[in-house]
């Protein structure tokens, strides 16, 4: 059963070893299920381009999107300034850092699942200082081994300084990090087995994130299988296009699945979260939902 896996030290993972034991593993976050994780896409912040200078707006819209991701039976929240762009690189402004701590504490304080911090577009630092700060589980990143070319310019991962900092920290936070990130293009070369690999052996990532090319867009399933053989220790989500007609097929062959233009309003990725579509998600996943 692919939801069982766990992840450990020992055994060989495409002619290579793990050679660290990942305390924060997602199997510690969500240790009897397929992790099903609902998107809250935020208001613009402050200092973003389309900011609207409420922050009790942010914070409010958050809290009732993540209640109905959480109430809808999904098995945790990702939180995530979709509506920042243009998106900073790697590192976002103090401000952005800041709002999203304020909104990931309130949502935090409104659900009884994990909640999970991602901040646009890679800025896996701010991202781990959001989750200590208010108790988040998991955070994503987008790149964190090797280099991709993004409407941001190229953007490299940071995993030694990823992890090191998350010491430093002393919190159990899980790293989700994507492989081959949607909206962007890997050097010439790389394969989508070698970026798993680099991600999961050599960057000590918590799980691994398969995604289509796009926000919304369905992700190709033996793209998916191809990760697992490669790193078959590995948790592999997929990341994008999870639909009422494709869920089970997604969650039959992947350990879990982030979701969110589905969830939204007219299948409109950034217009909120439309409760009723989270039920109708929810039930079509059905029993393949369970590890």
């Amino acid at each position: 059963n692919p939801g069982s896996q766990v992840p450990h030290a020992s055994g060989p993972t495409h002619g290579r070893e793990r050679v660290s034991e990942s305390a924060q593993g997602i199997q510690a976050v969500w240790p009897e299920r397929k992790p099903f994780i609902g998107m809250v896409h935020l208001l613009p912040l402050p200092g973003s381009p389309r900011w609207g200078r409420s922050m009790d707006q942010v914070v409010d819209r958050a809290v009732a999107e993540a209640l109905h991701v959480a109430e809808g039976g999904m098995d945790g929240v990702l939180v995530e300034n979709y509506l920042d762009a243009p998106f900073y690189g790697s590192v976002a402004p103090p401000e952005t850092v800041a709002a999203m701590a304020r909104v990931v504490a309130a949502v935090r304080a409104a659900v009884d699942v994990p909640v999970g911090v991602n901040v646009l577009r890679n800025d896996a630092r701010g991202a781990l200082g959001v989750a200590a700060a208010t108790g988040a589980a998991f955070i994503r990143v987008n790149v964190h081994t090797g280099i991709m070319w993004t409407d941001q310019g190229s953007i490299q991962g940071a995993a030694a300084d990823t992890l090191r900092a998350r010491v430093a920290l002393a919190a159990d936070i899980a790293i989700l990090a994507d492989v081959l990130v949607k909206h962007a293009t890997p050097p010439a070369g790389l394969t989508l087995e070698d970026a798993a690999t680099d991600s999961w052996t050599r960057g000590l990532a918590d799980g691994l994130i398969v995604s289509g090319s796009g926000t919304g867009t369905p992700t190709d399933l033996d793209q998916v299988r191809r990760v697992r053989a490669a790193v078959p220790d590995a948790p592999v989500l997929v990341g994008s296009g999870v639909g009422i007609g494709t869920v089970r097929d997604v969650m039959a062959v992947a350990d879990g699945a982030i979701v969110g233009t589905e969830l939204t309003r007219e299948g409109r990725a950034g217009s909120g979260v439309d409760p009723a579509r989270v039920l109708r998600l929810v039930e079509a996943a059905g029993p393949a939902q369970k590890a």
